[in-house]
């Protein structure tokens, strides 16, 4: 009796082994399943030789072609690259989602909350009400670059005022880039010197490093929490995460404090209170309030943030380019007063080589993940509902056979013969693409146009010490700069 219940064991658990080794019918190719963590100690392990998520995609992309079918953990994931690809999954409705798991949860109260990690009509009439708030506090508007001129102005009054002493570039303009936003979210601006927020900025930063867009470790296999809190990086996301929800309770609890629900909203935090007030809409609640305040604070602290802090170490590396857009900017807008959005027609080279920054250095080269809502097929490959998709924007950006030499720095490459501006859109993806492209493009691009040209038609940058500077940064759910230092040389009128 003993003996067969054994062998009765052994066969369930050899069936459940087998099983779980088994790509579901027509998935696409990858490397081989391993029972419970599939291709996770395979991804580790070349993730710890290559350095890069993205690198690590790229060798799968190499060996499998233009969709790579992975399980990591529990989780179906799968990798698509190339311009043609990518568009097409860009374009689905049937790949609009984004990934549920215990990491996207964890952030939002448990539950599927915000805007970057929703999906459905929930997140439709989540992000229409907060464009449209936005809007009416000056996003995409002349008052949006009025708050980024101000801050320009105030950050390079402080670089001024540093006498050329050398200075951290990689997180110079956190506060900066961050308040243009914040301005229109809370009312309020942040001292450039007020240290609270640079810890809490930098905490930001060391979240986006802590995991890969697909959720990483903890979302692959959650149980890892009570195994590992340390080592799954459990411990260190619930710490960020308190940290983040304290500070934002305390500017909604102001808000609150403040503002009479029978008056006009001030900012989206006040529009937010008033709709939740009316109780006509179940989905206007406190959590959601945090959960789209932490979105909109960590992608307002984080990309733009990094593209500056790789725009100025590419001057330092590219000395010869600085100068031709210092060039530009003199004889197109003067010395005598500073380039303001209108001039971007005019300002060609200096527009190619901010294009040229971000195909380089493609900050998300993950994009952020898509989730099948339903079985659906790509390409002849059956892809399972639930699936995550990772759109790998590196390759579209590094493919060798549109843009030949695309580890050169050239920003040529976005001129034509009469010297004018040209883009591919099917090649050129940084913000991303379809109904899921970046909601805060407009910013971001007013920002990086805006800080660029304030720096470099105030200073000349140059090297403030001989170690040896690269385009290549810190990996995580974005690319950071490494830390670096530049001396800001006052240029004569």
């Amino acid at each position: 009796m003993i003996i067969s219940v054994f062998c009765l064991v052994v066969t369930l658990l050899l069936f459940v082994v087998l099983n779980d080794m088994r790509r579901p019918r027509k998935y696409p190719p990858g490397p081989k399943l391993l029972p419970i963590v599939g291709n996770f100690l395979h991804y580790r392990e070349r993730l710890k030789a290559l350095g890069y998520h993205h690198l690590v995609w790229m060798e799968l992309y190499k060996k499998y072609g233009d969709i790579v079918g992975m399980k990591l953990g529990r989780n179906y994931v799968i990798g698509v690259f190339g311009a043609n690809t990518i568009r097409e999954v860009f374009t689905r409705e049937d790949f609009d989602g984004r990934p549920d798991g215990f990491f996207f949860r964890l952030r939002t109260f448990g539950k599927r909350l915000g805007i970057v990690f929703s999906d459905g009509q929930f997140w439709q009439n989540q992000r229409k009400f907060s464009l449209q708030h936005l809007r009416s506090f000056g996003f995409g508007r002349k008052e949006m670059e009025e708050k980024i001129q101000e801050e320009t102005r105030s950050l390079i009054e402080i670089f001024k005022n540093k006498n050329s002493e050398p200075i951290f570039m990689h997180n110079a303009f956190d506060i900066s880039v961050l308040n243009g936003l914040w301005a229109m979210m809370a009312g309020q601006r942040f001292d450039i010197d007020d240290e609270r927020l640079r810890r809490l900025l930098q905490i930001i930063h060391d979240a986006f490093r802590l995991v890969d867009i697909s959720g990483g470790m903890l979302n692959q296999m959650p149980f890892l929490r009570y195994v590992a809190p340390n080592a799954s990086g459990y411990n260190q996301i619930k710490e960020i995460l308190e940290r983040m929800w304290e500070f934002l309770e305390e500017t909604i609890e102001d808000h609150r404090k403040m503002f009479a629900y029978s008056q006009q909203p001030r900012d989206l935090i006040d529009a937010f209170l008033q709709k939740i007030d009316v109780k006509n809409d179940p989905t206007f609640t406190d959590d959601q309030l945090m959960s789209l305040c932490l979105d909109l604070f960590m992608a307002g602290a984080e990309t733009t943030s990094n593209t500056m802090g790789f725009a100025m170490l590419a001057m330092i590396i590219y000395p010869d380019i600085q100068k031709k857009i210092q060039n530009e900017m003199d004889r197109e807008v003067g010395r005598n007063r500073w380039p303001a959005l209108c001039d971007k027609i005019r300002l060609k080279y200096t527009e190619a080589v901010l294009m040229e920054l971000q195909r380089r250095v493609t900050i998300a080269p993950l994009g952020i993940a898509h989730r099948a809502l339903r079985d659906t097929e790509l390409y002849g490959y059956l892809i399972p509902e639930n699936t995550i998709i990772l759109t790998n924007l590196y390759s579209v950006h590094m493919d060798e056979s549109f843009w030949k030499d695309p580890y050169e720095f050239r920003p040529e490459r976005f001129l034509n013969e009469k010297g004018d501006l040209t883009v591919n859109d099917k090649h050129y993806i940084p913000f991303g693409g379809g109904k899921r492209r970046c909601l805060g493009e407009s910013l971001g691009k007013a920002n990086i146009f805006l800080f660029f040209t304030s720096i470099l038609h105030n200073f000349n940058i140059e090297r403030a010490d001989d170690s040896e500077l690269k385009l290549e940064g810190y990996d995580g759910v974005t690319m950071a700069p490494k830390p670096f230092r530049v001396r800001l040389i006052p240029r004569q009128d």
